[in-house]
């Protein structure tokens, strides 16, 4: 005969096994639900970047163009480039690039850069740390600016934060690359791209060559390695000049990629 507090008990760990697996599969769906989302996410970001970071540096952007507005406006040369001669020109520049440097403060904006291949029109903010990074497209502090005849290093994200060097690879060489500042407009041409491990340290040494190092993770998503991009200054034009000084390149540009 079958008590009633028997019937109770089964009735009970049936109920408690169904609420289990009830659990299990709503557990399970949210886990498919999570993945799925994770996999689209991550395609969007891979495609385009996260919209989410990219809103803070949007607005970051704004403050700095204003700023640097400001900056252009106040500044004033201390040459002023009334020369035709080259050798003369990069000298006079020189000495204002120098004192120009000398203002800079970490989390500053330096200038503007552009890259017509990638779409990128961004103001370079000074310093190279993680929350200077989430600016922009930064300035290594101790490398040169344009118009000293040294390198000049310059770094930015590749999927996040507005990710201004998400295409670095598709950079040709050959490409024109321009960096605006209050002393003047420089113009590069892209002659170089390889890939260094992440602990290169050799990347930052000045070889007496202006160089404009651009320099961006790889692969995406990862930072064991650096994809960089080299370009060298084929032209300039001091700020007050009507004048564009032609400057002989002194690296061979191929259309192939190193």
């Amino acid at each position: 005969m079958t008590h009633v507090s028997d019937v109770a008990v089964t009735a009970g760990r049936v109920g408690r096994r169904s609420l289990l697996r009830r659990a299990t599969r709503a557990f399970g769906t949210l886990l498919i639900v999570a993945g799925a989302l994770t996999l689209i996410w991550a395609v969007v970001v891979w495609q385009w970047q996260d919209p989410f970071t990219a809103l803070y540096t949007h607005f970051q952007q704004q403050h700095l163009a204003s700023v640097y507005k400001k900056r252009v406006a106040a500044y004033t040369p201390r040459v002023r480039v009334r020369t035709f001669n080259l050798a003369t020109a990069e000298r006079e520049i020189a000495i204002d690039a120098r004192r120009y440097r000398r203002t800079l403060q970490i989390g500053d904006p330096v200038g503007r850069l552009k890259i017509g291949r990638i779409g990128l029109n961004m103001i370079v903010v000074q310093g190279t740390d993680d929350a200077s990074l989430k600016k922009g497209p930064g300035h290594f502090w101790s490398t040169g600016l344009p118009g000293e005849g040294r390198l000049i290093y310059i770094a930015g994200h590749r999927t996040t934060f507005l990710a201004p060097f998400a295409d670095i690879n598709d950079i040709r060489n050959g490409d024109y690359v321009t960096f605006e500042l209050p002393y003047g407009t420089f113009t590069y041409r892209a002659f170089r791209h390889y890939v260094v491990p992440a602990t290169d340290l050799a990347l930052l040494v000045n070889h007496d060559r202006e160089v404009l190092r651009l320099q961006a993770c790889h692969p995406r998503f990862f930072a064991t390695h650096r994809y960089i991009v080299d370009a060298q200054l084929v032209a300039f034009e001091p700020r007050g000049s009507s004048h564009t000084f032609t400057v002989p390149p002194v690296f061979p540009v191929t259309t192939a990629q190193s």
